[in-house]
């Protein structure tokens, strides 16, 4: 490799002398908020009826408590409500249902406001350089819809609001391939997650297909055909990707017959129209059973036995600003976990040190991974424009899993920039081996992980196996100012966090604490750390697998 300057930019390549197109700094700079990677809506695509909301008081005592509204979360409260019991669900993040004074819920990513972060004054992008100088920019203070939590090595995302990381992603409802499935769940049965859950998750998801027809002429989707031409030949396979974004809903977008959200640069701060996120879905349907009470704002602190059987949980309630309104604490007879990766895991292993849950398992906290999540941007030639509209929703993967030496699934991301750009830009999922684990730090009290960021060098040789040989036959180079001063990967930060309280390790083969009868785990966590594509639908499936029998079995 070595490195050269373009037209003021700066580039890697892998040993050619190549043509760089001349961008604007200002259509750069207005793309640094980038993406990382169904039923019709109404053509007029009001914004989304308020989901009830309750609250709970000090001293309640309840039959059940989910902590968090997740996919995990969405899916017990559901399937519990179905069985006839009364379910609370208590969320760290808002109801996001109120519009601003724009008038929509959601702002979008070229231009960032308190809505977008969790309790920061500046935003904290995917891509966040340009020409390597830092592209952040400043913010009110306000609990937003994405949260960047920075630990050793690496800042891990995640939705804060009611649906969680469904609020926040790019949709891409993947189900991986069978055969990789014993890699990924080991103690699970493939045939009944095929033949029973994976449907039964894309069912409640509302999951749907691009038409390739109309995806052949959208001027939305130019980025994503030049995507799948210079895989193809560079002798790479591609697929089309399902999501739960609505693209019939899209098609009005492209259309102008409908307020536009994906074709707006909306997605990692929340869409305002056509996705179906869970609160649209699974949380909408468990809202409508009459037995769920969904509490926004409150943030769980411990967990421990209660005197006379059940579970004490204490949670403080709080403002937009974060502050604590009031401390509570509560008493339930069965507590789900379901917080997600990073929250259940830091939850959890605090409970253990501090000795609320003290005997819990010593593999509390450990087989997290980051889904082998890597991104790369590269610079393409003249003649393969990546178009000045595109939609946030991706719909293309490279798809390399097969490769021995280096196993990726490569998002064909978009750039949504409002100008030309003729970048085309990447987020890698890869066979990675390394595992973090969360700690409890009693100097601080809070959880740290230890990961470190040399760690994701595994999956940018996993990537490079795609991107150089595709470099190599377009005579093209990597873009180097993104991500940092000269950095050309994207490797410090996760969109797919997985693990650290591994099924049938930390917990049994359904997600049961074992040691404490009544405490369950149907997150993100149970997987450890990898699912070979976009994790979503996985987590909801082995969650409907979970619940199942959970339901069978202990509640009579």
């Amino acid at each position: 490799m070595r490195s050269l300057s373009v037209r003021g930019l700066s580039y890697e390549t892998p040993g050619k002398s190549v043509y760089g197109s001349n961008v604007s700094r200002r259509g750069f700079l207005a793309a640094t908020g980038v993406i990382l990677g169904a039923a019709a809506l109404l053509p007029k695509a009001p914004l989304a009826r308020a989901l009830p909301t309750g609250s709970i008081n000090d001293g309640d005592t309840m039959p059940i408590l989910v902590i968090g509204t997740g996919y995990g979360g969405a899916v017990a409260a559901l399937r519990l409500a179905q069985a006839g019991q009364n379910v609370i669900m208590v969320e760290k993040g808002m109801s996001w249902t109120q519009p601003g004074s724009d008038g929509k819920v959601f702002c979008n990513m070229l231009n960032p406001d308190g809505r977008s972060f969790w309790l920061r004054t500046e935003t904290d992008q995917p891509i966040n350089h340009f020409m390597g100088a830092p592209y952040n920019k400043s913010i009110s203070s306000y609990t937003g819809v994405l949260d960047s939590e920075q630990f050793s090595g690496i800042r891990i995302y995640q939705g804060r609001g009611v649906g969680g990381g469904s609020l926040v992603n790019g949709g891409m409802a993947v189900t991986p391939k069978q055969e990789n499935f014993a890699s990924i769940l080991p103690s699970v049965d493939a045939g009944s997650m095929y033949s029973t859950y994976y449907p039964r998750a894309n069912a409640g998801l509302k999951v749907n297909n691009i038409d390739q027809t109309w995806f052949q002429g959208a001027d939305c989707y130019q980025f994503a055909r030049v995507g799948i031409k210079q895989a193809q030949r560079s002798g790479f396979a591609y697929t089309f990707v399902p999501n739960v974004y609505d693209f019939n809903y899209m098609k009005q977008e492209q259309a102008s017959t409908a307020p536009r959200s994906a074709l707006n640069a909306e997605v990692i701060y929340g869409n305002n129209y056509g996705k179906n996120s869970l609160d649209k879905t699974y949380l909408a349907a468990a809202s409508g059973t009459g037995k769920v009470t969904i509490v926004p704002q409150h943030v769980v602190t411990t967990v421990a036995p209660a005197n006379g059987g059940g579970y004490s949980v204490s949670m403080n309630q709080i403002d937009t600003s974060g502050n604590t309104v009031k401390a509570k604490t509560v008493t339930a007879q069965k507590v789900f976990f379901a917080a997600g990766s990073v929250g259940t895991s830091k939850l959890l292993v605090t409970q253990k040190a501090t000795g609320k849950l003290g005997n819990l398992p010593d593999s509390i906290g450990a087989g997290w991974g980051n889904n082998g999540n890597v991104m790369v941007a590269r610079q393409n030639q003249a003649w393969d424009a990546t178009g000045s509209l595109q939609s946030c929703i991706p719909c293309v993967g490279i798809d390399n899993w097969a490769d021995s030496g280096g196993p990726a699934f490569a998002e064909v991301s978009p750039f949504p920039a409002g100008i030309e750009t003729f970048a085309s830009l990447y987020l890698a999922i890869t066979k990675n081996p390394n595992r973090g684990t969360f700690s409890y730090n009693s100097g601080t009290g809070g959880v740290d992980l230890n990961w470190q960021t040399a760690w994701n060098q595994p999956s940018i040789d996993c990537a490079k196996r795609i991107f150089d040989k595709i470099n190599s036959k377009e005579a093209t180079i990597y873009r180097t100012d993104l991500f940092g001063e000269y950095k050309t990967w994207g490797d410090d930060f996760a969109y797919h966090p997985l693990g650290g309280c591994v099924l049938n390790v930390s917990t049994d083969n359904y997600g049961r604490l074992t040691q404490y009868p009544g405490l369950y785990v149907i997150d993100g966590s149970l997987i450890p750390g990898l699912t070979t594509v976009n994790p979503f639908v996985t987590i909801t499936a082995l969650a409907e697998r979970n619940i199942e029998t959970i339901i069978s079995q202990d509640f009579h």
